[in-house]
């Protein structure tokens, strides 16, 4: 049996004129076969020079641009990761993603065919979308429809904590807005998907919304609601200032069928009384207003590692991506420290800080989160034919 070796290079300028040779440096190491770029939105690239640079690249690349990235359990504002796999990946990307006029399906369904040959159950699929495209949830039911539960997939939302959308996706055509990438990895996974936030409401119908804008809950403003619910639970006043600052640590929880709540993070008031999130809610859907405390956080990353590795044996050689929401690090704070060490235990753990994170264990319908972790390990101690030669 092989043991595949994932290697990883952290440029700390965060300068295009410093990744260039890095790129270069890494695409010629021994046994790298697709490149997996991370890099952080405060470098602030300028799209046409970053576009220049991915599509001179030798090997497959993908990744994006996030608030914040991870390496070696450490968060970092600036700088690029490149993680260099051992496994030849296929691309699938889909532009102008919030379109209507675009057909997700077919667009799927036409690169789908090309990955048939190749698709197995120890498969992993990465995917990484623009978080400000306005159909997210459309992409993620059109994945779920042509490959249900057969696969793992793992990603999240790529972007700036700035709300202003720009280009943060990386594909071999260069740095894009409003995309998505997907990466037919050929390794298999395990997955941990937890989030340590707890209901202190009573159910909640959505009575009105209109994709991530949530009009109304039990009939009443939906800002209204909100406002009474944190000033019940915790006596602060929230507005439109402090809104921010206050409503990271209330998130709603959607209800689901046998599986944990999906978190939806509410980001700023609209016209007075909506509330706009990160991610669709669906009108008619039913949520509770959830709350946490740094321990409960911290411990679900802990869970999260620990649903992981049941799968693989004491010992077992594997690598962590760690998908975790940006809204935890502002939530946490220093302590987003002890969740990184908590969820990479004695692993090598590389990520991001996401706009929302996408997950399928193989086990439950997959979903677009907030204010998640989401831990994938890639089983290293194997062989693929034609891949590790």
């Amino acid at each position: 049996m092989n043991t595949l070796d994932i290697q990883f290079h952290l440029e700390t300028t965060g300068t295009l004129e410093a990744l260039a040779p890095c790129i270069q440096a890494m695409e010629q190491q021994p046994g790298v076969k697709t490149l997996m770029i991370l890099g952080c939105d405060e470098d602030n690239w300028c799209p046409e020079a970053a576009t220049a640079l991915f599509k001179q690249c030798r090997l497959p690349v993908f990744g994006g641009t996030f608030p914040q990235i991870i390496h070696e359990r450490k968060p970092h504002t600036k700088g690029t990761l490149l993680v260099g796999l051992p496994v030849t990946a296929d691309l699938l990307f889909i532009n102008n993603l919030s379109d209507k006029s675009m057909d997700i399906d077919s667009s799927i369904l036409d690169d789908q065919t090309q990955w048939h040959q190749a698709l197995d159950s120890d498969n992993t699929i990465i995917v990484f979308v623009d978080g400000f495209s306005s159909r997210i949830s459309a992409l993620i039911e059109s994945l779920f429809l042509h490959f249900g539960l057969d696969f793992n997939f793992v990603g999240g939302g790529a972007g700036s904590l700035s709300l202003q959308q720009k280009p943060c996706i990386i594909t071999p055509q260069g740095l894009t807005q409003d995309t998505a990438v997907m990466a037919r990895i050929p390794l298999s996974s395990s997955i941990g998907v937890t989030h340590g936030w707890e209901p202190i409401s009573q159910t909640l119908k959505v009575t009105a919304s209109e994709r991530n804008i949530i009009h109304s809950l039990d009939w009443k403003p939906a800002f209204e609601v909100y406002r009474e619910m944190i000033l019940d639970h915790g006596g602060q006043e929230i507005t439109r200032d402090n809104f921010f600052d206050i409503a990271k640590a209330y998130p709603f929880g959607i209800s689901k069928l046998d599986s944990e709540m999906v978190v939806r993070d509410p980001l700023m008031v609209v016209d007075d009384h909506s509330l706009m999130c990160v991610g669709e809610v669906n009108e008619g859907c039913f949520v509770k207003l959830l709350n946490g405390t740094p321990s409960s956080l911290v411990q679900a990353a802990t869970q999260a590692r620990k649903i992981a590795q049941a799968r693989y044996p004491a010992g077992h050689q594997s690598s962590a991506l760690f998908i975790d929401c940006i809204s935890r690090v502002l939530f946490l704070g220093d302590e987003i420290s002890r969740e990184l060490e908590e969820a990479g235990g004695n692993m090598p753990l590389f990520g991001a800080f996401t706009l929302g994170e996408i997950a399928n264990t193989g086990k439950d319908y997959m979903e677009f989160m907030n204010k998640t972790s989401v831990l994938c390990l890639f089983d290293l101690e194997q062989g693929h034919s034609g891949e590790t030669a």
